[in-house]
């Protein structure tokens, strides 16, 4: 008979991860790949590793900052829109620039990039306004 516990020492001293605690590592994981594919692309490294992390970029960078918005869906919701909407805005990026005639990774990425961190602060600010101003005791 085996007993379960949430008590991290009862299980027998094994440290693994559990289904809750996943989450929040994959999600480092993604936000390092994310970060080492922006920055092999910027400074035109010549790795292996480029082409796969630099596409990470271009999916996580837009989809996180989309899922900041939707944090009132459930998870799997807010994980096929925010995938849908970075695949859109990428898609967008490259049809604007292709439509002005001034393509160019370094410039995609970017573009992509600082849409990304637009969004980001927006949904700061949104959340900032939306909290009650806090009162000071005299």
């Amino acid at each position: 008979m085996q007993i379960i516990s949430d008590n991290p020492s009862a299980d027998g001293g094994q440290h693994g991860l559990r289904g809750r605690d996943l989450l929040p590592s994959v999600a480092g994981a993604a936000l390092a790949v994310a970060a080492a594919g922006g920055f092999l692309a910027f400074t035109d490294l010549s790795s292996p590793l480029r082409a796969p992390f630099t596409v990470v970029f271009m999916v996580v960078a837009p989809g996180a900052a989309v899922a900041t918005w939707l944090r009132q869906l459930e998870p799997l919701g807010r994980t096929v829109a925010s995938f849908t909407a970075a695949l859109a805005l990428n898609l967008l990026v490259a049809q604007a620039m292709l439509a002005m005639h001034l393509w160019s990774i370094r410039g995609g990425i970017a573009a992509v990039a600082a849409v990304s961190v637009l969004l980001f602060l927006l949904t700061a600010v949104r959340s900032r306004a939306g909290r009650p101003a806090r009162r000071q005791a005299p």
